[in-house]
């Protein structure tokens, strides 16, 4: 907008022969001025000081009449927790017909209306998903453990990532990425000639300073020069983690050992890109794959246990994803029963591919057993579990290979980081690319809100407290008729039916007539109905959370989560990741309670598949018309929940 279509928008009472405005004038931003800013800023947010330099006046003139605007109903506001708010018109939905891209370099915020499945998952590759609105607007921010951890291998990479995804370069925000990338590359562990492992820093101030500094008596044993030192043999870990939480992450070029010989044969061929993953292993020699459940992930663990042909131990979080494993392996490698054992609380094998569960390995008495055999390669599977203190006792094994496999490595504690820092970067294929190609159906997932069963339960909802007031609106009974909704408009299909609470599983197997899984399930049953589900009679199941990871459930099409973990964005990947499989129709269910906390719970559980590509909508409930009771008004005085459901 020029400075003479501002004049011309004046009356002449405002503009002096000159054409000086007068000081005392009140300048008015109308709706039109809005737009123009909109049109010249090319993009449907605009903050305050961007309306007042395009209408020329004050930023407290332009903010008066923004917020008047808003009060019409002619614009609305999206506050994204710090300074500048940003204003959009209320009819964007028509006014924006493409997606846009707004970035705030200093603050490193990245607000993405209507973006493109491929521009979600190129700013998943450098940003963090920290809210969405609706399934329209998703608000981003650029962390430092976002550039440490990048899937990139140079920093052009990263910037070419970054200018496509933001569609240009913005150079304050580059500046500080550069900044983050070169402080990821300050220190390196190195394997010495004669075999010991020494950290090399990239100054004598950063060893002196920093690493002498804040590692414990012992870790370094001793000065090798100005800038390296000699690392204890079996404090590489610490190395690792410590640097890490100092702000240094360290880059890992050791030579790891292959172990005892094991040679093996794949029976079945490789992906196009399950090759790639295991190339792309091959040169880094550490790091986790991701991937969405179904892409196969575990066949490309078994082409990395080919390609590296040493003695392996797999870490796994249960005994079912233990048998899995087991069978895995004999199926579709050369291997024989006598070379694959397992080793947990129902057996005791060790043999040269060793199957384990976390809480057996990181047992004082067990891990002297596998510290002392040659591991070629150490697989952690549903690697998301490291940072807990029993399985982080597993990662100290830091002189092999080390391969992670999750489908979500996000950890509601924000500890994702130390995933990385010591199994190694992440190595995997945007989840788009694998619902493009078919090897994966995308799942449509949908978030639908329920009323209360009766005035009864939401009475009862409203006089509780804490975790009784989450477990209510959990386990409102008005979830049973919904099922029941879902599953005959989807009819015929294999369906998972999740929940958090054993006597809301064990209603509604009785209301379906249908099997209850839980951790209370014998071992045996629990294969068995596992077992008949994924390739027999048995159409529908209710689990509890042992459904949650790693197990094989190849035909499901329908995944219903009548209740969740708080907000865990993990958990609701995870059981979305049970449809993922190139079946068909792949559909998933989030059932909240309406004018509860279970509303940003839903929204927020599956927040990590919308950063994926994934389009989550949020739509009124079959069984109860349009949802509305009386008395249901969203409380925002709730009582703080339990830290246990983040």
């Amino acid at each position: 907008m020029t400075d003479e279509s501002v004049d011309a928008e004046r009356s002449p009472e405002e503009t002096d022969a000159d054409g000086d405005t007068d000081a005392d004038a009140t300048v008015d931003v109308d709706i039109g001025a809005f737009y123009d800013t909109l049109e010249d800023r090319t993009r449907p947010v605009v903050t305050a000081s961007e309306v007042a330099r395009v209408a020329d006046c004050s930023q407290a003139e332009a903010m008066d009449a923004l917020e008047a605007l808003a009060e019409e109903g002619r614009i609305q506001q999206l506050n994204a927790e710090r300074d500048p708010v940003v204003w959009f018109p209320d009819d964007y939905r028509e006014t924006a017909a493409r997606e846009r891209i707004t970035v705030f370099p200093k603050r490193r915020e990245i607000i993405a209306d209507k973006p493109t499945q491929f521009t979600r998952a190129q700013l998943s590759q450098f940003a963090h998903l920290r809210d969405t609105n609706r399934d329209e607007a998703y608000i981003y921010e650029v962390r430092e453990q976002d550039i440490w951890s990048a899937p990139h291998e140079t920093l052009d990479d990263l910037r070419t990532t970054m200018r496509s995804a933001l569609g240009g370069r913005h150079d304050a925000l580059e500046e500080w990425v550069e900044g983050q990338w070169e402080r990821a590359h300050k220190f390196r562990l190195e394997t010495h000639e004669d075999g010991y492992v020494v950290l090399e820093a990239q100054s004598a101030d950063l060893l002196g300073n920093v690493a002498e500094q804040h590692l414990d008596d012992g870790v370094l044993r001793a000065r090798m020069g100005d800038t390296t030192a000699w690392v204890a043999d079996d404090r590489t870990a610490e190395v690792k983690r410590t640097l890490y939480e100092a702000g240094y992450p360290v880059q890992d070029y050791r030579d790891l050992d292959t172990g005892d010989s094991m040679p093996l044969d794949l029976r079945l061929d490789l992906r196009p890109y399950q090759s790639d993953w295991v190339a792309r292993f091959a040169d880094a020699k550490s790091g986790v794959l991701v991937g969405p459940p179904g892409s196969g992930k575990t066949i490309a663990a078994l082409g990395i246990m080919a390609d590296i042909e040493g003695e392996t131990l797999i870490l796994v979080p249960s005994r079912d994803l233990a048998s899995q494993w087991h069978d895995n392996v004999l199926e579709h490698t050369t291997l024989g029963p006598e070379q694959v054992g397992e080793y947990h609380g129902g057996s005791k094998e060790i043999r040269p591919v060793t199957i384990a569960t976390y809480q057996t390995a990181g047992m004082d008495r067990h891990r002297m057993l596998f510290d002392s055999r040659k591991w070629g390669l150490i697989v952690y599977d549903e690697c998301q579990h490291i940072p807990s203190p029993v399985s982080r006792r597993s990662a100290n094994l830091q002189t092999k290979h080390r391969l992670g496999l999750s489908a979500t490595p996000i950890r509601e504690d924000d500890k994702e980081r130390e995933i990385y820092t010591l199994i190694g970067p992440p190595i995997g294929t945007d989840w788009n690319a694998l619902f493009d190609a078919g090897y994966v159906a995308e799942p449509e997932v949908e978030i639908r809100y329920l009323p209360w069963a009766s005035e009864m339960h939401r009475n009862e909802y409203g006089s509780s407290q804490g975790h009784e007031k989450r477990q209510l609106a959990a386990t409102n009974p008005a979830k049973i008729q919904e099922i029941e909704a879902v599953l005959r408009d989807n009819r015929g299909s294999k369906a998972i039916i999740f929940v958090e609470f054993i006597d809301q599983g064990d209603a509604i197997a009785e209301a379906l007539g249908v099997p209850f899984i839980s951790g209370e399930t014998p071992h045996a049953r629990r294969s068995r109905l596992f077992g008949e589900f994924r390739g027999g009679p048995l159409d529908t199941i209710v689990v509890s959370r042992v459904g949650d990871e790693g197990i094989d459930l190849p035909d499901t099409e329908v995944a219903i989560a009548a209740s969740g973990l708080g907000g865990s964005r993990r958990q609701g990947a995870q059981r979305a990741g049970r449809t993922m499989r190139p079946v068909g129709k792949a559909r998933m269910y989030v059932l909240a309670t309406r004018g509860t906390r279970e509303e940003d719970f839903a929204r927020k559980r599956t927040q990590h598949l919308a950063a994926r590509g994934v389009r989550v909508r949020e739509a009124e409930p079959v069984a109860f018309g349009d949802g509305r009771v009386a008395g249901t008004e969203r409380e925002d005085t709730e009582a703080a929940i339990d830290p246990d459901e983040e």
